[in-house]
């Protein structure tokens, strides 16, 4: 009888302590104890791919704190820079030797989901190595992953779930968010968040030429030609149009200011920051530049031939990709060896992925009319790559009554403004940029 007992109590002990087979038990790196658990492995989506995700608990209280997915746009490019570089609990060091905490990790108040995606980017991958997509396949992908995780994690489809992501992410985003708010999965679903998000290329192309003369970008004689020529003389969001079928003498200066704006800035990402210089050109940089062209693809003439910096290559990645290309780091994170070394942006997805949305106004207004959700557009106030005041165009002329305006204070001092309407609310972040964006921005929202 007390053998039997015994045997019993072993075998419910030794349930009882059976971890996660995606839990990450040591990481390479790592000196410093952690208070939270976080589980690195696959989701399946749609036609053989398998989609990396990086899951990082609550440091708070993870059986009820909200569950974040976060996405990092391109497209292309990987969200574990979101999560080493960003937003997460762990920076890699500069020489990408070692990790260190960050103390404005957004795990601090919720349970965070970093997916690389498409597959192709990052350690995601197909069986068949097609990695053709665009923003529909991506969306439903996607979709199918985030199921696939709530069955890995059963235990955390009662949480309240959010989709966040920034850059292109702003398609991703609002793509998916639709798919999960009409699709039959139950998921527990309560609102989105896109930081300097592309949500419409006109908003964005017309923004940045206010955004470079209110920046001390374009002289006074250039923004009077500008004014004259493609505003009726009186410049505002309403008579001013740089983009579209303008004649040659509006065109001229907004090229002119465009050059300008982009041929002398050191840094797309912050106005006030330097580069430097690096020759590693597959990097978040050079494809968030490619995307600038793809938004000024609504200037006439062609755009290509400005330069970017001098083709310096800011904020490229190097030491997360020397970090997560050592072996004993992508043993830790369940990376099998058949998967491709790990990039900050994959140049087969770029390659092959098709647009399909230059705007997500219509998304954004299904979510947001639907009467279920909260979404929040924040910005820094000194990136370019997607500027503050296209992103505030974009909500404001969704139409909806203004509930709340006024300035939003952290450590004393004006951190920006909030201006909210029915269940959306616009953000800016002083002096930050999509890199940067601290917890108390996922705490606002």
């Amino acid at each position: 009888m007390f053998s039997i007992f015994f045997i019993l109590l072993s075998f419910i002990s030794s349930v009882i302590t059976i971890s996660h087979p995606d839990e990450v038990k040591e990481l390479p790196g790592l000196d410093f104890p952690l208070n939270y658990k976080h589980y690195s492995g696959y989701v399946n989506a749609t036609k053989g791919r398998h989609l990396h995700y990086w899951f990082v608990e609550s440091q708070r209280s993870p059986s009820t704190d909200p569950v974040v997915l976060w996405l990092n746009g391109g497209p292309g490019c990987s969200s574990l820079a979101g999560l080493l570089s960003e937003l997460g609990p762990l920076r890699v060091s500069e020489d990408g030797k070692s990790l260190h905490n960050n103390s404005y990790s957004w795990n601090r108040v919720a349970n965070v989901l970093f997916l690389e995606s498409p597959a192709g980017v990052g350690f995601s991958y197909a069986d068949n190595k097609n990695y053709s997509a665009d923003d529909d396949s991506v969306s439903y992908d996607n979709y199918i992953a985030i199921q696939n995780f709530f069955e890995k994690f059963p235990e955390l489809k009662k949480n309240d779930f959010y989709i966040a992501g920034e850059s292109y992410a702003g398609v991703y985003v609002s793509t998916l968010s639709v798919r999960v708010l009409t699709g039959p999965a139950n998921i527990n679903f309560k609102g989105f968040a896109v930081g300097n998000g592309f949500l419409d290329g006109i908003s964005l192309s017309n923004s940045i030429i206010f955004f470079g003369y209110y920046h001390g970008l374009l002289d006074s004689q250039l923004w009077k030609n500008l004014t004259q020529n493609c505003c009726g003389g009186y410049a505002t969001q309403a008579t001013c149009s740089f983009v579209g079928n303008i004649s040659q003498e509006c065109q001229n200066p907004v090229n002119k200011a465009l050059s300008l704006i982009y041929g002398s800035v050191s840094n797309i990402y912050n106005l006030y920051s330097d580069c430097i210089p690096v020759h590693y050109t597959n990097s978040r940089y050079s494809v968030d530049k490619e995307n600038v062209l793809n938004i000024l693809q609504y200037v006439p003439e062609p755009v290509k031939d400005y330069k970017f910096s001098e083709e310096k290559f800011c904020d490229d990645g190097s030491n997360l990709r020397i970090y997560l290309t050592q072996p004993a780091v992508r043993q830790a994170l369940h990376i099998p060896s058949f998967v491709q070394d790990w990039d900050i942006c994959s140049v087969d997805v770029q390659m092959e992925y098709g647009r399909i949305y230059n705007s997500v106004r219509l998304q954004v207004l299904q979510l947001i009319n639907s009467g279920k959700l909260r979404g929040l557009v924040y910005n820094g106030d000194v990136d370019m790559a997607c500027n503050f005041l296209g992103d505030q165009w974009f909500v404001e002329n969704l139409g909806f009554e203004v509930t709340k305006e006024s300035l939003w204070i952290f450590n004393n001092q004006v951190a920006g403004f909030e201006k909210s309407y029915n269940n959306i609310t616009f953000l800016t972040v002083k002096g930050f940029w999509t890199h940067g964006t601290s917890r108390q921005t996922w705490a606002s929202f």
